[in-house]
C-alpha cells in the first residue's frame, strides 16, 4: 500500500514539476519569438529605406563620362549606401519593360537620359536630410533632375514609427504578464510545500538554509524551462531561413543569438526571484495563516 501511495504521489510531483516547465517554456518562447522581431524591427526599417531609389538625371548633352565622373565622386560621401549608373540603353530597356517595346516608335531618338540610381544609407532616409542632400547634388554640373518618391518617403518613416511604439509597447506588456504567469506558476508549486517549510522552519532552519534547495531547482527549473525555449526559437529561425531566405538575410544574426540565450537567462532569472519572492512570504505568515 504504501509503495502503491509512494508511487501516486510521485507522478504527482512529476506530473506538477513538467506542467510547470511546459507553462514557464511557453511563455519564455512567445518572449522570445517578440525579442526577435523587436531587435531586428530596425534592421527591416533600414532594408526598405535602403531601397528607395533616388535618380539623378543628366542633361541631354551630357555624355556617359560626365555621369561617370558624378558617380565615381558622389560613391565616397557619408550618406551614400550604393550608386549605380544607368546608361541610356539600360534606361530604354526598363522603360520598355514597364511600358512596352513600343513607346520608342513615336520618337526618333532615344529619350531616356542618362542617369545615375542613388541609395540612400537609411539613417539620411528623412524629409530634411533628403531636401539637404537634393539641394547639394543639384548643384553638380549638367545634373538636370533628381526625383524620388517623397510620400513614400513620408509614409514608411510615420508608419515604422508607428509600428516601433506598439511592438514597445506589446515587447513590454508581455514582459509584465510572462512574469506574472511564471510567477503564479512557481507560486502555485512552492505553495504545496508550505507545511515542509513550516517545519523546518519550527526545528530552528535558517531562512537562508530553507531557501537553498528551492533555489537550486528554480535555477534547474529555469534552465531546462529555457533551454526547451531557446531550442524551439532556433527551430523557429531554421524554419524561416528554409522558407523566407530573403527576410532572414535581413535579420542580424548576432542579434538573434542574443535573444536566444537571453531566454535561457531570462528563464533563470525569472525562476529565482518568483521562488525567492514566495519563500520569503511564506517564512513570514505563522502556522495558522498556512490553511488559508
Amino acid at each position: 500500500m504504501k509503495k502503491k501511495e509512494k508511487g501516486i504521489i510521485f507522478r504527482r510531483l512529476v506530473h506538477s514539476y513538467l506542467s510547470s516547465i511546459i507553462s514557464i517554456s511557453l511563455v519564455l518562447l512567445i518572449v522570445g519569438f517578440l525579442g526577435i522581431i523587436a531587435v531586428n524591427a530596425k534592421a527591416v526599417s533600414d532594408y526598405f529605406k535602403e531601397n528607395i531609389r533616388v535618380s539623378v538625371m543628366f542633361d541631354k548633352n551630357a555624355s556617359n563620362y560626365d555621369a561617370l565622373d558624378f558617380l565615381s565622386k558622389v560613391q565616397g560621401k557619408d550618406y551614400i549606401k550604393r550608386a549605380e549608373f544607368i546608361s541610356k540603353e539600360r534606361g530604354a530597356e526598363e522603360m520598355k519593360n514597364m511600358l512596352g517595346e513600343d513607346f520608342l516608335y513615336v520618337f526618333d531618338f532615344n529619350p531616356i537620359p542618362l542617369s545615375v540610381d542613388i541609395y540612400l544609407k537609411a539613417d539620411y532616409l528623412q524629409s530634411d536630410s533628403l531636401k539637404t542632400i537634393v539641394s547639394e547634388l543639384s548643384k553638380w554640373p549638367k545634373v538636370r533632375e533628381i526625383a524620388y518618391q517623397e510620400s513614400l518617403v513620408s509614409l514608411i518613416n510615420q508608419n515604422l514609427e508607428k509600428v516601433g511604439i506598439i511592438l514597445s509597447v506589446i515587447l513590454i506588456l508581455l514582459l509584465f504578464i510572462s512574469f506574472v504567469l511564471i510567477n503564479n506558476t512557481v507560486r502555485l508549486n512552492i505553495y504545496s510545500k508550505r507545511f515542509t517549510i513550516q517545519t523546518m522552519k519550527l526545528v530552528g532552519a535558517k531562512r537562508s538554509f530553507i531557501r537553498k534547495p528551492f533555489i537550486k531547482q528554480a535555477v534547474f527549473q529555469g534552465l531546462i524551462s529555457g533551454t526547451i525555449s531557446a531550442a524551439l526559437l532556433s527551430v523557429l529561425v531554421l524554419l524561416v531561413k528554409r522558407d523566407i531566405n530573403q527576410l532572414f538575410l535581413i535579420f542580424d544574426i548576432k542579434m538573434i543569438a542574443l535573444v536566444i540565450f537571453g531566454v535561457i537567462l531570462a528563464g533563470i532569472f525569472i525562476c529565482v526571484i518568483s521562488t525567492r519572492i514566495v519563500v520569503n512570504k511564506l517564512l513570514s505568515v505563522s502556522a495558522d495563516e498556512l490553511y488559508y
